[in-house]
């Protein structure tokens, strides 16, 4: 059964025994989105990791930077214009390293091995591409919350609930009780109680997440989404 905004809204103030003149839509939607925010930052979710390909294009180093990325994991290079096609991982350098290492681009040309953040937007990779060599990029991506009002994937998260709140919603609940009872500066006791649950809710989740991971990832049936990889204006 799906755990959805208006049955957690309902919970927090039931919980503080505060109603809904005091603890508004928009200040519990606050606490559900700091209480989501705060459990991606302390556990990583299995249901976050995510897949995109794309294809370099030959004589462009620079690669688009996928819209809801928070952390990337790999980057695996795949070159097609062998027989039989050879894989390999890029290596993340800093920007500093490619500059210095590669400070003629053009000319230093073949298949990529490395990879840097060149800005928010953009991956620069080296050598510049020879090819049109397909990367798969394996990263931790932005979760949608459920204060979100369009899932693009699905449903309104409002009412289709999301992963964390359907499966976790024990987990969640703390989370924002916490930041409740310290939004309305309430008992000390229950703050401390509230979080010592919370904890102990993270812990069984980070555990589940860790024994999920050992699947073999690549049969797992991940979504491949197409990314562009357009050549900014300057270098």
């Amino acid at each position: 059964m799906a755990y959805l905004l208006s049955n957690l809204q309902t919970d927090i103030r039931n919980y503080t025994e505060v109603d809904s003149a005091v603890l508004t839509d928009a200040i519990v939607n606050t606490f559900i989105v700091n209480a989501e925010n705060k459990i991606y930052r302390e556990a990583d979710s299995d249901d976050n990791r995510f897949y995109a390909t794309s294809n370099l294009t030959t004589g462009n180093r620079y690669v688009t930077i996928p819209d809801d990325l928070r952390v990337i994991r790999y980057i695996q290079l795949k070159d097609t214009t062998v027989t039989p096609n050879v894989q390999s991982f890029l290596e993340k350098k800093d920007t500093s390293y490619m500059a210095t290492y590669y400070d003629t681009p053009a000319t230093n040309s073949g298949i990529p091995k490395y990879y840097a953040n060149w800005d928010a937007n953009y991956w620069v990779v080296a050598p510049t591409p020879a090819a049109g060599y397909e990367i798969t990029m394996a990263y931790i991506k932005q979760p949608y919350s459920l204060t979100d009002t369009v899932n693009p994937t699905t449903a309104p998260s409002a009412t289709n609930g999301t992963y964390l709140s359907n499966k976790y919603q024990d987990l969640l609940l703390y989370a924002c009780l916490v930041n409740a009872y310290g939004y309305l500066k309430g008992p000390a006791d229950m703050i401390q109680y509230y979080t010592q649950a919370y904890q102990t809710a993270l812990q069984s989740y980070a555990i589940e997440q860790q024994g999920r991971r050992r699947r073999d990832e690549w049969q797992d049936g991940v979504i491949r989404t197409p990314l562009k990889s357009p050549f900014p204006s300057d270098y």
